[in-house]
C-alpha cells in the first residue's frame, strides 16, 4: 500500500482550517459527605432542582436538596465507590431517560440502561424525568374503552384511554395479575405498554418478565425493573422514568398504558432519601410533598386532544394495604388523584372468587363513557343485582325460610358469582364477556349445576365461535347489541342450552 504524502498533507490543511477551539465549562465542585445513598456537595452554587450531575467515576447524581452552603445529591448508582473529597461536576442538563421504539421487548433500569442481555438501547432520542402534566386545554374526555380482558371490571369498573384507575389490596391478593392480564390484553390492539416495577423482588420481576414472553406481549411492552435490591434513589425515579417512556409515544399519537407496581414501595424509598436529606417529616414520617410526589406522576396520565395528537397514556397505579387499612395516609392520598379505584379482598380471595374484586368499594368515576354499547347495555344491571345478592346471602345464611322468589334470585346469583370468576393471563375478548354476562343475567345458566358453570361456560364460547362465528363477528364489528344481534345470541344460546340438557 502506498501513502500520497499531497494527498494526506491535503487532507490535514482541510481539517486545520475547519478547526474551531471549543472551550467547555462546568462547575465542579466536592463531596464533603456521603453515605446511604446521598451525598452533600460543596461547591455547585448553580445548580438546579432536578439536575443530572456527575461524580468523579462516572457515575450519576440528581441534585434533590438546595441548601445554602451545599447541595444534596442522590446517587444514582454504586454509591460505595464514591468517598470524601471526590471531585463532582454539573451537567446543566435535567435527569433524562432514553426513549422510542428502540426500548420495545425490552428490560432496562430507571436510567435506561438494559438489563436483559440483549445490548445496547440503540436510540438518540431522550425525554426529560419530570415533565409538566397536559393542562385542561391539552385534554379531552375519557370516552374510548381500554380493555382489560377480565369481566367483572370490563363490565362493573370499567377503563378508558386516558384514566387512572388504582388496584389497591393487601399483599397476595391478586394485584399484579390484573395489571399483567391488562398488558396480555392489549395484545393486537395497539397499544403500548410500560410495567414499572418498583420495589420488587428480582425474582418477581423475572417471573413477569416470563409470563408476558411466553403470551407475546413483551414485543409492545417495555420493563422498567428496580428491586427491593437496588438502592432507594433508582426506586424513587422508576416511576417517572417509565412515564417519559409512554409519554413519548402518546405525543405521537398512540395509546399507551403504565403499570405502576407499586407507589407504595416508591412512597417509602421518598420517605427514606427525604429523611436522610433532614427534610421535615410529617405524618407517618412521610416528607410534606409526599401527595405532590403521586399527583405529578399520575396527572402526566391523559387523553390528548385533538390538536395534541388525540393520543393516551392510562395509568394503573398499585398501593399494597396493610389488613385492608384503606384509610393509611399513602392509600387515601392515591385514592384521591385517581378516577377510581379496584378494591381486592384477601377474604374473597381465598374463598376462590378470583379475580377478588369486591364490588361494592370498587368504583370507576369515568363510568359508563369507558364502555362499547354492548357491555353497556347487559352491565347496568349487573352490580345492583350482585349487590341484592350479597344482601340475600347475609339474611339467608340466618336459616330462615325462603319464598321461592327468593331463592331462585339466590340461585342466579351463585351462578353470576361463578361466571365473573376467571383464570390467571387468561383474558376474554369483550364480545365472549357480552355473551357469558348476557347468559348469566337472562337465565341461561340457572339450570346449570353451580359447580359445573365455569366448564359450561368454556363449552358456550366454543361453541359460539365454531357454530356462531357470524353472530359474534357481527358483535365484535358493532360491538353493539342491537336487535338482530340480541334475537341471534337468544336463538344460539337456546340451542347450545338444548344440546347441554340432552347430554345431562
Amino acid at each position: 500500500m502506498k501513502f500520497k504524502a499531497d494527498e494526506i498533507a491535503s487532507v490535514i490543511l482541510k481539517e486545520i482550517e475547519e478547526f474551531r477551539g471549543q472551550m467547555q465549562t462546568a462547575e465542579v465542585g466536592r463531596v464533603i459527605e456521603v453515605g446511604d445513598g446521598i451525598a452533600r456537595c460543596t461547591g455547585l452554587s448553580s445548580a438546579m432542582s432536578g439536575e443530572m450531575v456527575e461524580f468523579s467515576d462516572g457515575t450519576r447524581g440528581l441534585a434533590f436538596n438546595l441548601e445554602e452552603n451545599s447541595v444534596g445529591v442522590v446517587i444514582l448508582g454504586d454509591y460505595l465507590k464514591i468517598m470524601e473529597g471526590d471531585e463532582v461536576k454539573s451537567t446543566g442538563q435535567l435527569l433524562s431517560v432514553p426513549v422510542g421504539e428502540a426500548l420495545l421487548g425490552r428490560v432496562v433500569d430507571p436510567l435506561g440502561n438494559p438489563m436483559d442481555g440483549k445490548g445496547p438501547v440503540l436510540t438518540s432520542e431522550r425525554r426529560p424525568l419530570e415533565t409538566a402534566a397536559p393542562g385542561v386545554a391539552g385534554r379531552q374526555p375519557v370516552k374510548e374503552p381500554l380493555q382489560t380482558g377480565i369481566k367483572a371490571i370490563d363490565a362493573m369498573t370499567p377503563i378508558g384511554r386516558g384514566q387512572r384507575e388504582l388496584i389497591i389490596g393487601d399483599r397476595k391478593t391478586g394485584k399484579t395479575a390484573i395489571a399483567i392480564d391488562a398488558i396480555l390484553n392489549q395484545k393486537d390492539t395497539g397499544v403500548i405498554c410500560v410495567y414499572v416495577a418498583c420495589g420488587q423482588r428480582a425474582s418477581s420481576i423475572a417471573g413477569v418478565v416470563d409470563i408476558l414472553r411466553e403470551h407475546g406481549a413483551l414485543d409492545y411492552t417495555i420493563v422498567v425493573a428496580s428491586s427491593s435490591s437496588d438502592a432507594a434513589p433508582l426506586q424513587y425515579i422508576a416511576p417517572y422514568a417509565g412515564a417519559a417512556m409512554a409519554e413519548f409515544f402518546m405525543y405521537q399519537g398512540k395509546h399507551t398504558l403504565v403499570v405502576y407496581d407499586d407507589l407504595s414501595k416508591q412512597a417509602t424509598a421518598y420517605r427514606q432519601l427525604s429523611l436522610l436529606m433532614r427534610r421535615p417529616p410529617g405524618r407517618e414520617a412521610f416528607p410534606g410533598d409526599v401527595f405532590y410526589c403521586h399527583s405529578r406522576l399520575l396527572e402526566r396520565a391523559a387523553k390528548l386532544s385533538a390538536e395534541l395528537g388525540g393520543g393516551s397514556m392510562t395509568a394503573l397505579p398499585i398501593i399494597e394495604t396493610l389488613e385492608g387499612e384503606v384509610s393509611a395516609y399513602i392509600p387515601t392520598n392515591v385514592i384521591s388523584i385517581t378516577d377510581g379505584q379496584i378494591y381486592l379482598e384477601p377474604d374473597l380471595f381465598w374463598k376462590g372468587i378470583r379475580p377478588a374484586i369486591n364490588v361494592g368499594i370498587s368504583v370507576s368515576r369515568v363510568g359508563g363513557n369507558a364502555q362499547t354499547k354492548a357491555m353497556k347495555k347487559i352491565a347496568g344491571s349487573l352490580r345492583l343485582d350482585l349487590a341484592a345478592f350479597r344482601e340475600l346471602e347475609a339474611f339467608a345464611q340466618l336459616g330462615t325460610e325462603l319464598d321461592k322468589a327468593t331463592q331462585s334470585q339466590l340461585d342466579r346469583g351463585y351462578r353470576m358469582v361463578e361466571l365473573l370468576k376467571q383464570r390467571q393471563f387468561g383474558p376474554l375478548h369483550v364480545a365472549d364477556q357480552v355473551i357469558t354476562i348476557y347468559a348469566g343475567a337472562k337465565g341461561y345458566f340457572d339450570k346449570v349445576p353451580v359447580k359445573n358453570v365455569q366448564v359450561v361456560e368454556r363449552e358456550l364460547h366454543e361453541f359460539i365461535r365454531t357454530e356462531h362465528a357470524d353472530m359474534r363477528d357481527k358483535l365484535v364489528a358493532q360491538a353493539a347489541l342491537t336487535d338482530e344481534i340480541e334475537g341471534m345470541l337468544r336463538k344460539a344460546l337456546d340451542a347450545f342450552m338444548a344440546r347441554q340438557a340432552s347430554k345431562g
